[in-house]
């Protein structure tokens, strides 16, 4: 069989680019072949049902024709190289990128960065005493096949510092393997563990250093459904020196009476740093709620783990973190905004728990345990500030004041050490990383990110507006513009959103949005329901049934900033990412007269299919399943691939996908091309923007970022007829 599918392939790529020296104007067009589905008396066509076998040789032709057809029409726009050298000096600009601070006991720093020309970050460690900085691993000195690079993904120093597990995948994939690198000798270690289950937690070591815990999938057939990847997820422990093969099996469904969990959920194992009790994880597919158990960090080793349950999903609990023997959590139980309580791990009670911070109008965003204090990070819309709490002195809770009156959250933070790292940002200013220090109430500049030179320009600004929605709901807008912009309409603008999971777009600076500011050029950002702008009760105002709201909103604050002469139709695009291709798809479904353009990326579109892939099961939680009935009526209301109408005039549509991508299956993307190709009577293009090199972009290299993003500005600018 495949050796037939590759003959079919060189026999149809033959084919298909004879043709395309004939002729490479327009793009291949797809062939109709409609499937019908019929759910609860409702018919559902399908006409592109076919392209979801990316395997199928025919489309991976038509896919590979879209790719070399938008490449071309995007690298004969005009300006466009000019705006990649643009950005490309903007990105030097900013001296480093940190992420994923971890703060050792001994004062030293381990962190990821990407440095000015590097490609891709890597793995440094830092003396906390001289400053000194020794890379550790470097992803792109990995030769990998097919250019499929490396990169890291996350990683876990042992107490002792005397290892560092860290995880690689290529090309995107977040199909990850991890690898012991011993810090003495720098070398790699033979034991290796692939099929490492990345998004909801990383190794733990145990106090001793002897061996970690991780969460690994199951090993399945070739030839099994792509929706069984994700199911019967274990935790392991692996001692260092030993075979993989001998780990021990830690947590697993049906493995304890103690702690009983679903096949579809995902478990996960916390050791926390001065504490005598581990604390079991379990994540219900993507939900936010949180099904916890603790037991003695001792008896993890030992047969018939003594679980305790510390709360189930009706508490509402989303996060938590620990500090010796006590558990602080943070939940939406009788507080839509959330609150947090603290219990005993010795002896948890959820319902008896203690009031640590109460309830407001504001949203409890996150919490971390450092070694004075509680560190809270509050919610005000998309401006974060952070509340200290002493332990055992709630009544002294404070704010801290942020330097420069920036936005700040918490960035990095040890139990074993005073104070925290915060970043502090804003929308128009350069990011720093500050220290704190509890004993003086001070901030210090770490200099782990430099000033870059872009970072404090003139001439910029950014406003908080709210702007009432269809049904008369305040929805928050965040404006960026150059300081003296005339109110006339001319403005080219580009609307950004979500809208799920209470996920919240925060205040961030991003010195590549320069690019598009210094045109004249407005960027807003609208924080829609569906996310957690408002905290649980914004979410679910914009979940499953409710989810219209989520576009509605968007198109809303799209009306808005026409009205109120920033822009027009002819010169406003919207734009969202994989869940949020449910906002932008419907929004020009729903109003394809509101927007001259569209950049869709990595879009869910298709969501009455979205449960038949590998990431769909996992989702149900937040969007529905088509085995309900009025939760397929919503799948279908949010479902843009099915808001296609024949003939109506759609605005230019840039969709993008990387190929190698878990999360959204790129067939979404092809068949809304496909979709929009056959039926937009506009006149103007719908192009399909692959990457064979990259999945969800997490994981992309520099360079596929800064091309991808040069692609963007330049196609909105080229129908705002402003290219030149």
């Amino acid at each position: 069989m495949y050796l037939m599918k590759s003959v079919l392939l060189i026999i149809l790529l033959f084919a298909f680019f004879g043709c395309q020296q004939k002729s490479s104007e327009t793009p291949p067009v797809a062939p109709v072949r409609n499937v019908v589905d019929e759910h609860y008396g409702v018919k559902v066509d399908d006409p592109y049902r076919y392209m979801e076998d990316l395997e199928d040789p025919e489309v991976q032709v038509w896919i590979k024709g879209q790719a070399d057809y938008t490449a071309q029409v995007l690298g004969q726009i005009p300006g466009r190289e000019d705006l990649f050298q643009r950005l490309k000096e903007l990105d030097a600009g900013k001296p480093f990128s940190n992420v994923r601070i971890f703060r050792h006991k001994d004062g030293s720093l381990f962190y990821l960065n990407r440095k000015v020309g590097e490609n891709i970050r890597k793995l440094y460690i830092r003396d906390g005493k001289t400053g000194e900085e020794k890379l550790l691993v470097d992803p792109e000195s990995i030769k990998a096949e097919d250019n499929q690079h490396y990169s890291i993904y996350y990683y876990s120093p042992s107490p002792d510092k005397k290892y560092v597990v860290y995880g690689l995948d290529q090309g995107g994939s977040e199909e990850t393997t991890l690898y012991i690198l011993e810090l003495s000798s720098g070398q790699v270690l033979s034991e290796t563990i692939d099929r490492i289950e990345t998004a909801y937690n990383k190794p733990r070591w145990t106090p001793d250093s002897k061996g970690f815990f991780y969460t690994r999938r199951q090993e399945l057939p070739p030839d099994a459904p792509e929706i069984e990847i994700y199911k019967n997820t274990k935790v392991y422990y692996h001692k260092i020196g030993t075979a993989v093969t001998d780990d021990r099996l830690i947590v697993a469904k049906g493995h304890s009476p103690r702690a009983t969990f679903s096949d579809v959920d995902f478990p996960s194992l916390y050791i926390p740093a001065g504490s005598d009790y581990a604390v079991l994880k379990i994540k219900h597919g993507d939900s936010n709620e949180l099904t916890l158990f603790t037991a003695p960090i001792k008896s993890l080793l030992k047969n018939n783990i003594p679980w305790v349950k510390i709360c189930d999903v009706p508490e509402g609990v989303t996060k938590y973190d620990v500090h010796g023997n006590d558990i602080y959590l943070q939940t939406y139980q009788n507080a839509p905004r959330f609150k947090v309580v603290r219990t005993s791990l010795k002896n948890p009670d959820f319902s008896s728990a203690k009031l640590i911070v109460s309830p407001g109008k504001t949203v409890v965003q996150s919490l971390n345990t450092a070694k004075d204090a509680l560190y809270v990070t509050i919610l005000d819309a998309c401006f974060r500030k952070i509340l200290r709490v002493p332990y055992g002195n709630e009544a002294d809770s404070d704010y801290l004041t942020i330097p420069n009156n920036a936005a700040g959250y918490v960035t990095s933070i040890s139990k074993e050490l005073y104070g925290m790292l915060v970043y502090a940002t804003s929308w128009t200013k350069g990011s720093l990383i500050y220290k704190y220090d509890p004993e003086k109430d001070s901030f210090e500049d770490t200099g782990m990110m430099p000033a870059g030179k872009f970072n404090d320009l003139e001439g910029y600004s950014s406003k908080e507006v709210k702007v009432k929605s269809h049904d008369g709901v305040m929805v928050p807008l965040s404006i960026i513009y150059k300081t003296d912009i005339q109110m006339n309409g001319k403005n080219p603008t580009l609307v950004q959103g979500y809208g799920s999971y209470g996920m919240a777009s925060g205040v961030f600076f991003n010195p590549l949005r320069i690019a598009w500011l210094e045109k004249g050029g407005v960027i807003a950002v609208a924080h829609v329901r569906g996310g957690g702008a408002y905290g649980k009760e914004w979410h679910l105002a914009g979940q499953k049934t409710t989810k219209p709201n989520t576009w509605k909103d968007f198109i809303t604050c799209a009306e808005y900033l026409i009205s109120e002469g920033y822009t027009s139709k002819e010169l406003i695009a919207g734009q969202g990412g994989s869940a949020g291709g449910i906002l932008i798809g419907r929004a020009i479904t729903e109003r394809p007269d509101l927007f001259a353009a569209a950049i869709i990326n990595v879009g869910d579109l298709d969501a009455i299919r979205m449960e038949t892939t590998t990431n769909g099961v996992p989702n149900i939680q937040e969007f529905g399943t088509v085995t309900i009935e009025e939760e397929f009526h919503a799948l279908l209301a949010m479902s843009s691939y099915h808001h296609v109408v024949d003939g109506e005039k759609y605005p230019a549509v840039l969709l993008t996908h990387g190929m190698n991508d878990p999360r959204v299956d790129p067939w979404m993307s092809a068949k809304m091309t496909a979709r929009l190709q056959a039926a937009s009577a506009s006149g103007k293009p719908i192009l399909f923007r692959v990457d064979y090199s990259a999945g969800h972009g997490i994981g992309s290299t520099r360079n596929q970022y800064l091309q991808q993003t040069a692609d963007q500005m330049a196609f909105l600018l080229w129908q705002f007829n402003l290219s030149d």
